[in-house]
């Protein structure tokens, strides 16, 4: 069985961590899938992409974290809904 000496062992490790990385990323942004407006469940909520009233999904306490146009919603599964848009399922956030 071979010895691993220090250099080796960095760039190994610097290696995986590198991997897992951007592995974890990629996995990201291919795990969530925008919301169609012929989803069953989208169809239910009344779910727009665009609303006409001021309460929008940006506001909302089921809609996910972060700056994007389009997050993930609680409601929908995790699917990515638009922040402009609005379902009936929409509560405030304290």
């Amino acid at each position: 069985m071979s010895q691993l000496d220090r250099r080796q062992f960095l760039k190994l490790s610097g290696a995986g961590l590198i991997g897992v990385t951007m592995g974890s990323v990629s996995l990201k942004a291919f795990a969530a899938d925008p919301v169609s407006l012929t989803d069953p469940v989208a169809v239910a909520m009344k779910y727009v992409e665009k609303s006409a009233v001021a309460d929008k999904c940006d506001t909302c306490m089921h809609m996910g974290a972060g700056t994007e146009q389009h997050r993930s919603c609680a409601i929908f599964g995790g699917k990515l809904v638009n922040k402009d848009g609005w379902c009936s399922g929409y509560m405030k956030k304290p």
